[in-house]
């Protein structure tokens, strides 16, 4: 990690001197670590966590590439306002305040003021098997959208953010993603999203290496590399909501927030993040907290290529967010871990170790 106000040695012998075994609380005890260096002390507070559900259409929908239809996107969206989802609840339980966030979704949500309107485009984006999903302004839009959301969360005194997606066929764009940015096969990276069966798969596996192609006949892409490379695969392929997330994450980790990081669709767009910030954040991923490794096939193995351990593997697929919200009762022990235990030296316990 970049260099910090403390240093890691200092925070590691705290965690070491804590009245327990060294290392007798694995994964909390690098949780705890990381959030340690992540905000820079050796005393680490967890406020206001927010949760950002962003919504937006993808045009590669039209092409039978998920079991859902586009309808599904605005409906969850709408049944949000009401409280009735996955995330609503989980966001109760754990104190999370809940922005929903229309990006691009194909229907008027105008009627609910729960919604913020930060459309980009009334449908959706363009269907990346003919050509870019958005162009270079709608990306920026997006970027800065995302900024935005995390500047409003600071304003309210976070310094925990949490992001889920709705947007239907947005395993597509991800599969793409992983199978581009870290050179493996195609096939290994496409899974069922929502539901697909086996026809439905091979299907989705054509119509993507279709788009691949296409996108390098043009051949801009290869005349790429770097940052560069990273802004056009977003740009050709991303949704509103995904180009929204991956602004939202730099700026995040630039503030020292502690990031949760969700499921396949959010690891991806971590991943893009990493390639876009990796000049003045080369530490990206190591400041982000991988929350769940879910049920989409390859998701493992995208998780396993970026070097990263997730805290939970509850077979989640619902996306929303909800593999971070379930994850954060970890972070929070992990958090009280520091700042509550006593250490040998204050409690009088003989050092065993």
């Amino acid at each position: 990690m970049q260099q910090s106000i403390i240093q890691p040695r200092a925070l590691q012998e705290k965690i070491d001197n804590l009245n327990k075994p060294k290392g007798s609380l694995g994964r909390l005890e690098e949780l705890a670590f990381q959030i340690g260096l992540i905000q820079q002390t050796l005393s680490p507070s967890l406020r206001h966590p927010v949760h950002l559900l962003l919504g937006a259409d993808h045009g590669i929908e039209r092409e039978g590439v998920s079991v859902s239809p586009r309808c599904i996107t605005w409906q969850q969206m709408e049944n949000f306002t009401r409280g009735g989802g996955g995330v609503n609840m989980f966001c109760r339980q754990h104190g999370f305040d809940l922005r929903l966030v229309d990006m691009g979704v194909d229907h008027d949500l105008s009627p609910f003021p729960q919604i913020l309107n930060r459309k980009v485009s009334p449908h959706g984006t363009a269907n990346f098997l003919y050509g870019p999903a958005m162009d270079v302004q709608q990306m920026q839009q997006c970027l800065d959208t995302g900024k935005e959301l995390v500047d409003d969360a600071l304003a309210a005194g976070s310094n925990v953010l949490a992001i889920g997606e709705m947007g239907i066929a947005n395993t597509s764009p991800s599969s793409i993603w992983m199978s581009l940015l870290l050179n493996l096969p195609l096939e290994q990276c496409v899974g069922a999203g929502a539901g697909l069966n086996d026809e439905g798969i091979r299907h989705k596996l054509n119509v993507l290496r279709r788009s691949i192609h296409h996108m390098q006949e043009v051949g801009e892409y290869q005349q790429l590399e770097g940052r560069e490379r990273a802004l056009y695969l977003l740009r050709y392929f991303g949704g509103f909501e995904m180009a929204a997330a991956v602004g939202a994450m730099i700026y995040a980790v630039e503030q020292h927030m502690v990031l949760l990081i969700d499921g396949f669709i959010m690891s991806a767009c971590a991943l893009i993040a990493s390639r876009i910030a990796r000049e003045r954040l080369p530490d990206f991923l190591d400041r982000c907290t991988f929350c769940h490794s879910g049920d989409e096939s390859g998701h493992r193995l995208m998780l396993d290529a970026m070097g990263v351990k997730p805290l939970l593997s509850l077979g989640l697929r619902l996306g929303e967010g909800t593999g971070a919200l379930c994850a954060y009762p970890l972070v929070d022990s992990a958090v009280r871990m520091l700042n509550e235990m006593g250490n040998f030296q204050d409690n009088k316990i003989t050092k065993y170790f």
